[in-house]
């Protein structure tokens, strides 16, 4: 009897591997993105394979990824999008935005996987989170009120902190919002702001620049497609400068950043791969409910605290999920 239990846990472990094998089938994914494809894994990059795994999917063997990026060249989305169509995909990863939009207007019949940091319903890509009823379902991540959140966290790892330098990019409607936010806690707390609005490389690197010749006394930087590619630049650059810094992503902190408050967006690619196994199942995206971050960490690195001279109070660590050492 216990022999039979153990070949059957065995077979329903094994069944989306063995499922594969049987059909011969090699499913071709598309991975659309606006920043540019480095080298070097990212972690949402590294996180989408390791969910693939984990349902029964590698690279070379049952799946083939076909990778297109626009290197922040927005224009350039439509063509690879539609060049993804052309290559007959099985399904569509649209990370962010940009890239779902160009996705969701070279197709309507394959089906598109979408992690955004913006409200899908709002910019129309779905009739509603429960019932999307087109051929995109996905992941959307904007959570604008936790703005005030991370601004008093900053001020709690930085008792006087009076001023703070905002880093955002006006043109995804969901920053706006967290910006307003942000403003918002700033009256609230007694904190001036200093907003630098960044919308690709080039704004980047002279915010930097701008920064290095005065240092602010602090940095939030507001989370999503342009900002999250050069979260290890601005770790680094704080630690350099002895700046305190703090984002969504809890990426920064493992990057060198200071503190982190937010969804885990490598975990939501790592979650988009189950949403891709049904799809590629027989699932119809629109049946699918678009999905929302339920869980929200915080993380503090504190290697980087007494890199910047700061003493972290222990209430504000006491509270951590995570602290890096």
């Amino acid at each position: 009897m216990l022999r039979f239990a153990v070949m059957l846990a065995v077979a329903f472990t094994l069944a989306p591997i063995v499922a594969a094998a049987q059909t011969g089938k090699v499913w071709r994914i598309g991975y659309l993105l606006l920043p540019p494809l480095a080298e070097k894994q990212s972690p949402e990059r590294q996180a989408f394979l390791q969910g693939l795994r984990e349902v029964g999917y590698n690279e070379g063997s049952n799946i083939v990824i076909e990778y297109r990026s626009a290197a922040w060249n927005r224009e350039l989305l439509a063509d690879l999008a539609a060049e993804l169509v052309d290559r007959k995909v099985d399904v569509i990863l649209a990370a962010g935005p940009q890239a779902a939009l160009a996705a969701r207007e070279a197709t309507k019949t394959v089906p598109i996987v979408v992690i955004a940091e913006v409200d899908l319903v709002e910019i129309g890509l779905v009739a509603t989170l429960s019932r999307p009823g087109s051929n995109v379902t996905g992941f959307s991540g904007t959570f604008p009120e936790l703005a005030g959140k991370r601004l008093e966290l900053l001020r709690e790892a930085v008792p006087r902190l009076s001023s703070v330098t905002v880093i955002w990019n006006p043109s995804n409607p969901a920053t706006a919002s967290e910006w307003k936010m942000t403003q918002a806690a700033a009256r609230t707390l007694g904190i001036t702001l200093a907003s630098v609005e960044v919308r690709g490389a080039e704004d980047f690197t002279a915010a930097l620049s701008k920064m290095s010749q005065r240092p602010p006394a602090a940095v939030v930087m507001i989370s999503d497609t342009v900002t999250t590619i050069y979260r290890q630049i601005l770790a680094d650059f704080a630690v350099k400068n002895r700046i305190p810094t703090i984002m969504a992503s809890r990426s920064f902190p493992e990057l060198g950043g200071l503190m982190s408050y937010g969804p885990t967006i490598a975990d939501l690619f790592r979650r988009a791969a189950t949403q891709v196994d049904k799809v590629l199942r027989g699932a119809k995206p629109g049946d699918l409910p678009v999905e929302r971050p339920t869980k929200f960490d915080l993380v503090i690195n504190v290697k980087t605290a007494k890199a910047l001279g700061l003493t972290i109070p222990q209430t504000l660590l006491l509270r951590a999920d995570q602290i890096i050492e």
